[in-house]
């Protein structure tokens, strides 16, 4: 049985922690209400269309409290939405993945390839997303494999160019080891190569995967007939600037969670001090 004490000692642990969780909020929620209070003030002008706050959730709380719903054809929720721009993130993403890594590493250990190649990286990294989009409909022909092979150019260099860093960056110490134990090529990528190299490949995936949801939201508003951002077309032709604005939280939101997860998967597998 718990004395008196230990009871109040418990108690007086979970305030503090919560005390300390709060603070650490407390910041944030200011922000969020700084922005909100603006955007408010922003919406009374009278030479505004800008909704105010609560006229968002007022006139789409149909979709904010079913995003589960599918009545047919385009007619369904979010979460169906998003669940078809996620699938073609996913795709376009792991193609990325699988050039991109093997490339970064091949640059950087070939100097006759690294010539060849990176003249090509710099003449085409700078190219946007939508850019991209009438040579993807005209060599695929249809919309689906168009926005996915916009997402994987889009985010492929940041892949390529972080992969290849972290292996120029691959201290020399760790080369001479490799040598003087006679490792085998295999051996050399797996035990040496790869751990040093692991964070600066996370930190390109990380930047991609940003950019994938970004490309993804454009290639939509003008390749496809599902996802958010067909949404956000069907609710502009509609002049429905109410949905416009929810459809820009739940990108952001869900980009947010994206972020975080590739975040935490990184921490758990790159090697840490």
């Amino acid at each position: 049985m718990y004395s008196q004490l230990q009871y109040r000692n418990f108690f007086q642990r979970i305030a503090k922690g919560s005390s300390q969780k709060l603070k650490q909020l407390l910041p944030s929620i200011f922000g969020i209400c700084i922005f909100l209070v603006i955007w408010h003030l922003l919406s009374l002008r009278p030479d505004t269309s800008l909704p105010s706050p609560f006229a968002v959730i007022t006139e789409t709380w149909d979709l904010i409290k079913d995003p589960f719903f599918h009545k047919g054809g385009n007619n369904k929720g979010f979460f169906w939405l998003i669940l078809a721009s996620l699938n073609r993130v996913m795709l376009g993403y792991s193609l990325a993945i699988l050039i991109g890594i093997p490339i970064g590493f091949i640059i950087s250990l070939n100097s006759f390839c690294k010539k060849a190649i990176d003249p090509l990286i710099q003449l085409l990294r700078p190219v946007a997303p939508l850019a991209w989009l009438p040579l993807a409909q005209a060599v695929f022909l249809k919309p689906n494999p168009s926005a996915i092979f916009v997402i994987c150019i889009t985010a492929i260099w940041p892949i390529i160019l972080n992969t290849a860093l972290g292996v120029s960056l691959v201290p020399k110490d760790y080369i001479n080891v490799s040598k003087i134990a006679g490792l085998s090529a295999f051996e050399h990528f797996y035990k040496i190569l790869l751990p040093a190299t692991l964070p600066y490949i996370f930190t390109g995936l990380r930047i991609a995967l940003g950019l994938s949801w970004l490309a993804v939201v454009a290639a939509e508003m003008l390749l496809s007939d599902d996802g958010i951002g067909f949404f956000i077309v069907d609710a502009y032709n509609n002049a429905n600037i109410h949905e416009i604005i929810l459809a820009i939280f739940y990108l952001g939101g869900c980009g947010l969670i994206l972020d975080k997860i590739m975040g935490y998967i990184s921490e758990k597998v790159t090697p840490q001090e």
